[in-house]
């Protein structure tokens, strides 16, 4: 048996109605109703129903779907990053800061200038994001592979400065020297495209670290993650692989907490099936971890937008980075950090204004 719940209609002030709904995750927003998806087939349940629903259950089938509910309506843990705790009950936005000169979007901007890099990422910061993604390999399709020596003298002195600001960083890499000597320099978080299955001691590395890790779906781990991608359907099949993912690092140690998942959109994945993760991201939380969604200045936008550049995609990336947040999404990973941060705090604003409206 397959079994998924996708939260849907979403209610914007509980308060008028009462128990018709629930929190999402401990985010700002609360759900009417679920997509019960059994077996291939598709129903919609009322939230107040689920509870119902699962006892009519037995055996494996109720356990999963018990599992499911508590992970959809159970707060997210807050994520510690050195000196700085993020609460996960609001959106938070990650800067990324490229340290490359191939990156798609903006390599090259800083590939031999640590201290402006690391001035960068200190605006960053000072214009409301919550931690810098420092990266020294870009991972675009047919970016060749960087030696890892390479991409510890691209990241770790950037990273040494941005920690001495105070300033949140993680560290966007798949190897485990550049997660070792990123981690000695600052780092607070390890974002791995390759969910720590691309470098066999990624995951020794990760484990002694204590630090949140990240972990992203690709169809493949070896050097070119955008190659071997077939889906039957890219939400539900995307799903399954980090369930599995979650359970191998858990067994292997990891505390579930630690843990933050990322659907991979644009990385061997078509616009129809980035569409359709996007469409169903709510479906995500009943993985039980905060979830990070990365759109910004993807190629999907360009094919959706008369196949605008890369630097030419500032409106399609603040809408799919909103999209994200009203989907309950804790992070979204973007380049433009001012934009986004200002349509984050007015989706906050009005989202405040509905949650204290007067019942």
């Amino acid at each position: 048996m397959t079994l998924y719940l996708r939260p849907t209609a979403f209610i914007d002030s509980p308060q008028r109605h009462d128990g018709a709904g629930e929190r999402l995750a401990g985010t700002m927003l609360w759900f009417g109703a679920v997509e019960w998806i059994e077996d291939g087939t598709r129903r919609m349940v009322a939230a107040a129903d689920v509870p119902a629903q699962i006892d009519a259950l037995t055996g494996d089938a109720q356990a999963r779907a018990r599992t499911i509910w508590r992970n959809l309506t159970s707060p997210r843990a807050a994520l510690t990053l050195g000196e700085r705790v993020l609460r996960l009950d609001q959106p938070h936005v990650m800067g990324i800061l490229n340290m490359t000169p191939d990156s798609f979007s903006d390599g090259g901007r800083f590939t031999d200038d640590p201290a402006a890099a690391a001035e960068a990422g200190v605006a960053m910061a000072q214009a409301g994001a919550s931690l810098v993604d420092v990266g020294g390999e870009s991972t675009r399709p047919g970016a060749p592979t960087v030696w890892e020596g390479d991409e510890i003298e691209r990241v770790r002195p950037v990273i040494e400065r941005l920690a001495r600001s105070g300033t949140p960083v993680s560290i966007d890499t798949r190897k485990a020297a550049v997660m070792e000597a990123a981690l000695a320099a600052g780092a607070h978080l390890i974002n791995d495209v390759s969910a720590l299955l691309h470098d066999p001691r990624a995951l020794e590395v990760a484990r002694a670290s204590e630090v949140p890790i990240c972990i992203m779906h690709a169809p493949s781990q070896g050097a070119n993650p955008h190659e071997g991608a077939a889906y039957v359907d890219a939400a539900l099949d995307v799903y399954d692989w980090l369930e599995r993912r979650i359970a191998a690092l858990v067994e292997a140690g990891i505390d579930r907490a630690r843990l933050i998942i990322d659907p991979g959109l644009g990385f061997g994945k078509s616009v129809a099936d980035n569409a359709a993760i996007l469409n169903n991201l709510t479906l995500y939380h009943g993985l039980g971890c905060p979830l990070l969604v990365g759109a910004s200045r993807k190629r999907m936008i360009g094919a959706l937008s008369n196949e605008a550049p890369a630097d030419q995609r500032l409106g399609g990336s603040l809408f799919l980075a909103t999209k994200a947040i009203e989907a309950g999404a804790q992070i979204v990973r973007v380049h433009d950090v001012p934009e986004t941060v200002q349509a984050a705090r007015v989706w906050r604003g009005l989202r405040d204004a509905a949650l204290t409206a007067r019942a």
